[in-house]
């Protein structure tokens, strides 16, 4: 990589002072990807030279942990070491053909899984079983679309009056889709999966009412243009077939809706002397003393301190209420 870099700046500058570009730089940063680690095998004969095996060709114990515990290989049933985990390479004999996984199971879902399992610039270690993992959030999202294909496409616009489940689900909807934006934005791709899971999750609560039904083709929309860049060939199609339109890849991409994210009250957990004793829920805009109030207003927080001197209250906004009381 560090080599490509080179040839590729170095022959940026020749075409600059050849007149052909005026930038001075081909690349505003640089990002250096994780390496691919994977667990290693071998055998060590008795002049000391090493048998290195690939770990399809072993057979592995593993602990609760998830952690190797044993290992034979499958072609002798005769034990091996296991060396721990290493960057891929043919010295160790520890590479992962990654045509054998899209013959298995699609490049979509080969591409989701390198991009889920790990940051960019960390090391991913690579799991068989992460990649069927992968696989199986791929298949909720196309039996999602295809299980409510007909409703989705002729769904109406969204109706500007909305229960209250209806609310909180867009509202989780816009707030896993403003967190995903973000994200792509800070190559930040396997916190872009989680979003969209979170958001799938959401979708599968909706019902099949004319405003639940314009809701799921209002977030899984979104969804299939957050996953375009990662798995471009199940989202080309899905995009098509649920009447979106012709191009995923040249629709306009998706914004939050700030209005959305807006909630008439806040859910604070409360505490007394650090221990949960109730939650509650307060109107969005409660000024601190009606937070506090509404706090010790509840019948449970109310047992616990009993005759006890309320001696501070600590607020942190929107998430938590601890009276400390003796």
């Amino acid at each position: 990589a560090i080599l490509h870099l080179l040839y590729a700046r170095f022959y940026h500058k020749l075409m600059r002072d050849a007149g052909l570009v005026s930038s001075d730089e081909p690349f505003s940063r640089l990002l250096t990807q994780g390496m691919v680690v994977a667990e290693t095998y071998y055998r060590q004969s008795a002049d000391g030279s090493y048998s290195w095996y690939n770990p399809a060709d072993v057979e592995c114990e593993r602990n609760e942990r998830g952690q190797v515990t044993r290992a034979h290989l499958k072609a002798d049933g005769a034990a091996v070491e296991i060396g721990g985990v290493e960057k891929m390479s043919k010295s160790k004999n520890n590479g992962i053909d990654p045509q054998t996984m899209v013959d298995r199971f699609g490049a979509d879902t080969v591409r989701l899984y390198t991009m889920f399992t790990s940051p960019p610039d960390q090391s991913l270690e690579w799991s068989d079983e992460g990649v069927e993992g992968a696989s199986r959030f791929l298949r909720r999202v196309w039996g999602l679309a295809y299980g409510r294909q007909a409703e989705i496409r002729a769904a109406g616009a969204l109706p500007s009056q909305l229960d209250s489940d209806q609310q909180e689900a867009r509202r989780e909807l816009h707030a896993a889709l403003k967190q995903a934006c973000f994200d792509y934005q800070r190559h930040q791709f396997n916190t872009v999966v989680s979003a969209c899971m979170k958001m799938v999750n959401t979708l599968y609560r909706l019902g099949e009412n004319d405003a639940d039904r314009a809701l799921l083709r209002e977030g899984l929309g979104a969804v299939v243009q957050l996953l375009a860049p990662i798995a471009p060939h199940i989202t080309h199609r899905l995009w098509r077939d649920l009447g979106y339109g012709d191009e995923v890849l040249a629709s306009r991409w998706p914004e939050a809706d700030e209005q959305a994210l807006q909630q008439e009250n806040l859910l604070y957990v409360v505490q007394v002397n650090g221990k949960v004793r109730a939650k509650i829920q307060v109107p969005a805009d409660a000024g601190r003393d009606e937070i506090e109030a509404a706090a010790q207003a509840d019948e449970n927080v109310r047992k616990f301190i009993g005759d006890a001197k309320v001696r501070k209250v600590i607020l942190v906004p929107s998430k938590l209420v601890n009276i400390v009381a003796n």
